[in-house]
């Protein structure tokens, strides 16, 4: 049930992180604020497909 997904950030579009997720428990897209490296700041960062 668990599948591999891809972390974007909002602000500049670089995909940053990998990390996984239960599809059944969390159906929608996830997102979470994380550290870019191009932006050097927290920003909010999206599953991309």
């Amino acid at each position: 049930m668990r599948v591999n997904i891809t972390l974007a950030c909002t602000e500049c579009g670089e995909r940053n992180y990998i990390t996984t997720k239960n599809k059944r428990n969390n159906p929608e897209r996830l997102e979470l604020k994380k550290y870019c490296s191009r932006d050097k700041k927290v920003t909010l960062h999206r599953e991309t497909k």
